[in-house]
């Protein structure tokens, strides 16, 4: 920019606007449906609260450590560049992670609709052999429990004409034996085929059904009670029938625990690789995304608030939460028409991180065009420090920080885990994503109301209503019955959310001095709640992998109520001295003042001086 710009306002506001709507839609694309990409990977819930918790680390410290930076060496475009071209690359690179288990994809994948409405863990599903002697079946149906009887049958047949009592006959002989007699006196079977895996300690089945009848069939009793299936195996082990009492004495109790540990070893050895390639993927990415809505944030209001317009800075936000809203509602709907793999071990999930790309190539011209100050004095390094201080030297200001910090351990596991548990119940990925243009909707609209709710309600008023909301919210969720009973509690959320965050930006404007409330501001917005979110994160996880999600909610709704009835009695205990807002002062009409005495008596600045020191001598004196 020039040493004299041409301060052209209402195209700046344009190319704002647009920008934040596209960046609004190119992070809803990816952040809601990110952890279930997650978990259709292979990742339990601790490693996936540990990513999502160390992503949100990376955001509320690396961030504005990166906007300082550039503004100071004046590289705030070559950031919004690098983030956005970095970005773009980095969020391609966690879809070449192949899945751990394609039968784990397959069964969150809501597009599989005939395998989803049986019932059954679709991870005992094992791909189907076409070989020859794999193809002699049953005479009778598998949901009667026949299998079983047949193969209890086959096991009488071979006792009778064999005696194994060596050690060196393994199980694998017996069920070879048994597959034998099978043959011999079962004809071809019509749809089902039962597959038979052997190994040298283990005996492992998989039921195919080339029309999925034998897995529909899953309503018998007898077939449930024989045949148990674990949903956290990706195969189903079953107990060999076919040892004789001998072999089963003779088979030492450390072969079969080694060979059930080499397996669970192998899981948990591919889980941990997942886990690295995905924290690998996971911090490069953050470390380029990260700083482009600081670094844009800045820009635009130091641009803005040159030539007196922060007042059209200020509603912004709507754009982004527009591009969001529709980005989240839409995009599902083209990944619900694929299949659930793309080509070879791609999932359809991937198509997320495409359009997150290609938003990100579409805002790169645009972000050319923001203005950037060319600013040359450098802002003082001991700013944070000093905001701190602030903080600290002010109570309500620090039960105001503590409300912000646990307000961001709360909602990060909603967005870590709500949709986990929509999953679970039979929702859409296109379900999951009007839920939440739903709650963004919602606070669009309440927001021609929001001076008239600070009034009302007062500021403090205002905040413990979000925070109530908030807290019944998650109790809510925790007794959650059905995936569609998610809409009417995101009607809230644009009281838990937008309102709570007016009365948090009301209360920081009355507390300091003006010029201070936008960095106090922005650092309970980046530093407490991203922290918060950051620990909720890595606690969470472990929560719902020891206990449940629900027991999760249930803790978090009472720790924020609590937290809201200490926070209120606290608070009606501090002496309420409230700073003079001069900035607000100078804005009034003044064009009835007058020279006389009588005008005198009626002059703004003295009448307002006036009210502070008779409000602050009421307030004393109680």
């Amino acid at each position: 920019m020039s040493a004299n710009p041409q301060w052209d306002v209402s195209k700046a506001l344009a190319v704002a606007r647009l920008f934040y709507l596209l960046c609004g839609a190119r992070d809803a694309c990816v952040a809601p449906f990110l952890t279930l990409y997650l978990r259709q990977l292979g990742l339990a819930a601790p490693w996936v609260g540990v990513l999502m918790g160390t992503k949100h680390l990376i955001a509320s410290t690396w961030a504005p450590v990166c906007s300082f930076l550039a503004k100071n060496y004046r590289k705030r475009q070559l950031l919004l560049t690098g983030s956005l071209l970095g970005s773009a690359v980095a969020g391609l690179l966690l879809t070449l992670v192949s899945p751990l288990d394609k039968d784990m994809v397959y069964r969150y994948c809501s597009g599989n609709k005939s395998l989803a409405a049986t019932g059954v863990a679709l991870q005992v599903m094992l791909p189907v052999s076409t070989a020859p002697n794999h193809s002699t079946g049953f005479k009778q149906e598998l949901s009667s429990g026949f299998p079983v009887r047949l193969l209890r049958n086959a096991r009488e047949t071979i006792l009778q004409k064999e005696h194994f009592t060596s050690l060196s006959v393994l199980p694998g002989v017996y069920f070879e034996k048994a597959r034998e007699t099978i043959q011999e006196t079962a004809p071809p079977p019509k749809n089902e085929v039962l597959e038979v895996e052997t190994s040298r300690m283990k005996t492992q089945r998989s039921l195919i059904s080339p029309s999925n009848s034998g897995i529909m069939m899953g309503k018998s009793d007898s077939w449930n009670s024989t045949f148990e299936t674990s949903p956290s195996l990706p195969l189903l082990h079953v107990d060999s029938e076919l040892e004789t009492p001998s072999i089963k004495g003779n088979l030492s109790l450390a072969e079969k625990t080694g060979a059930q540990d080499s397996s669970l070893a192998l899981s948990l050895e591919g889980e941990h690789w997942i886990f690295l390639l995905s924290m690998m993927v996971v911090l490069f990415w953050e470390l380029l995304s990260a700083p482009l809505g600081p670094a844009t944030a800045d820009s635009l209001y130091e641009y803005l608030d040159f030539v007196d317009a922060t007042d059209c800075y200020r509603r912004l936000w709507v754009w982004r939460l527009l591009g969001a809203s529709i980005s989240v509602s839409t995009v599902p709907v083209l990944v619900g028409q694929l299949d659930c793999f793309l080509t070879g071990d791609t999932p359809r999930a991937v198509v997320y991180f495409y359009v997150y790309t290609m938003l990100s190539i579409l805002a790169l011209p645009i972000s050319c065009a923001i203005p950037i100050p060319n600013s040359k004095r450098r802002e003082p390094s001991h700013k944070a420090i000093k905001t701190l201080s602030l903080i600290g030297s002010d109570c309500l200001l620090v039960l105001l920080a503590v409300t912000v910090f646990l307000t961001g351990a709360a909602v990060a596991n909603v967005e870590n885990f709500l949709f986990w548990q929509m999953q679970d119940q039979g929702s859409s990925d296109l379900s999951m994503g009007l839920s939440v243009t739903l709650s963004l909707m919602g606070e669009i609209l309440l927001h021609p109301f929001k001076a008239k709710m600070l009034k009302n309600l007062s500021n403090l008023g205002t905040l413990g209503l979000g925070l109530g909301c908030l807290s019944g919210q998650l109790l809510y969720y925790a007794l959650l019955w059905n995936w569609w009973a998610i809409f009417p509690a995101q009607v809230f959320g644009a009281i838990s959310n937008g309102a709570l965050w007016w009365a948090v930006d009301a209360l920081v404007e009355d507390l300091v001095i003006p010029g201070t409330e936008r960095s106090l501001s922005v650092m309970l917005r980046g530093l407490f709640y991203g922290n918060g979110a950051s620990l909720g994160s890595f606690v969470g996880g472990f929560v719902v992998l020891h206990y449940s999600l629900a027991v999760l909610y249930k803790t978090y709704c009472v720790v924020l109520s609590l937290w809201l009835v200490l926070f209120m009695a606290i608070q009606s205990k501090l002496p309420q001295q409230r700073k003079i807002n001069y900035s607000k002062i100078l804005a009034m009409d003044t064009a009835d003042v007058s020279d006389s005495e009588e005008g005198a008596e009626q002059d703004w600045l003295i009448k307002a001086m006036r009210d502070e020191y008779l409000t602050g001598r009421a307030e004393n004196k109680y």
